[in-house]
């Protein structure tokens, strides 16, 4: 049976995945800058007997790898990310990165290890398969406008019936496979407000006209959106993470730049939140006399899961009956936001969550400085994505 052999094959290199994700993690490069990585996964290709390797996919060092089946059938999509991000990593792991300043804090050194071999092992069963797989293996997810945006405008997708991808969760049970139908993921929105008053001495503010003040009033006036603008029963979320207001204590600032972050769960709450913020940026002219220019960007969109394609992962998961895995339990709606959307909004798909909450050791969430797996959930990870191939593409 296709996949009980493949599912051999992945025991014997459980062991090596390991050696390739620590590979990985002491050697990680951020967004857009990822070029010995993509030379490893291009490398890693060479002897493998894959149907073809493509490599700077959209002009970003992005690779995909194409595994045609010997019989006709449906074509399909696995991608797995490779950046990392500007965190000095605090782990004291062995494998720590040597990269100062850069650190694969989120998983996707896990992600690129366990996808690599799972890749080789499906062309090595690939007279088994019925379809095409086509392996993408995709830069810049960390930071927008991200990486899937240019492979997507490569091609990437053309002839795709649906796509599937998977994140490790430090924060959820290692053992367990995470799905959730419909909306799944948070979108994202960025905004800077650059507010120009009249400098002045602390002691004479009449003949001043103060920025923070300003500044000061649209920061509070934005915590009213979620508040008083979102439906109680949809989810938004409005951060204000940078405000430029240091200066001289008897100064009266002459000009403040904040930074905002959004994320919203719904088309229209996305629509509602833009709307008020630039309402509240365009008051603070009539409100306090300054002038106010608001930047405004939607990124990453709302990631929605097929709800039929997750409801056939989700069975198929169950009735793989994987060793290592405990339960498929449904998920609740994550607040981070994820590039996997961009492919979503394309394609029909799932992108689902395993777990791998460290065992023995305090946790750490993403993007944490000690973040860490339980690199158990590789040999997890590579079971539950080849079950979903094998739903797909099993001959």
């Amino acid at each position: 049976m296709l996949l009980t052999e493949i599912m051999e094959k992945l025991d014997a290199k459980k062991e090596r995945m390991i050696e390739i994700r620590r590979y990985l993690h002491e050697n990680p490069e951020l967004s857009f800058q990822e070029e010995k990585t993509a030379t490893y996964i291009r490398d890693f290709y060479k002897n493998v007997p894959v149907d073809a390797v493509e490599t700077d996919v959209g002009g970003q060092r992005g690779i995909v790898v194409t595994i045609k089946g010997a019989k006709p059938g449906k074509t399909i999509a696995i991608r797995a990310d490779f950046d990392a991000l500007p965190i000095q990593e605090e782990t004291g792991l062995p494998f720590a990165s040597k990269n100062d300043g850069v650190m694969h804090a989120c998983g996707h050194d896990a992600h690129t290890a366990y996808m690599l071999v799972l890749a080789e092992t499906l062309a090595e069963v690939k007279h088994q398969l019925a379809g095409v797989v086509k392996v993408i293996h995709q830069p810049a997810e960390e930071t927008p406008p991200g990486g899937a945006i240019g492979m997507i405008k490569a091609g990437v997708l053309d002839g795709v019936d649906a796509i599937f991808g998977i994140h490790v969760m430090s924060t959820m049970k290692t053992g367990n496979i995470y799905y959730r139908s419909g909306n799944t993921q948070t979108g994202r929105a960025y905004f800077k407000l650059h507010v120009q008053g009249k400098g002045g001495h602390g002691s004479s503010p009449h003949m001043a006209n103060d920025a923070i003040v300003a500044a000061s009033a649209f920061v509070m006036n934005c915590q009213t959106i979620v508040s008083r603008r979102i439906n109680p029963f949809d989810t938004a979320v409005v951060t204000i993470g940078s405000f430029d207001g240091k200066g001289q204590f008897n100064v009266i600032k002459d000009a403040v730049t904040l930074e905002g972050d959004v994320r919203t769960m719904s088309q229209e709450a996305q629509q509602i939140v833009e709307e008020q913020v630039r309402q509240f940026a365009e008051g603070l002219e009539a409100s306090y006399g300054v002038k106010a220019t608001i930047e405004y960007e939607n990124d990453y969109p709302v990631l929605y899961n097929d709800p039929e394609i997750t409801e056939q992962v989700r069975k198929a998961l169950e009735s793989a009956r994987i060793p290592e895995v405990d339960a498929v339990v449904e998920a609740e709606p994550q607040p981070p936001s994820e590039d996997f959307a961009y492919y979503l909004k394309e394609k029909p798909g799932c992108f689902f969550y395993v777990g791998a909450m460290p065992r023995s050791k305090e946790w750490y969430p993403h993007h944490h400085p000690k973040f860490d797996i339980d690199e158990s959930s590789l040999i997890i990870c590579a079971k539950a994505m080849a079950t979903v191939v094998a739903s797909y593409c099993g001959a």
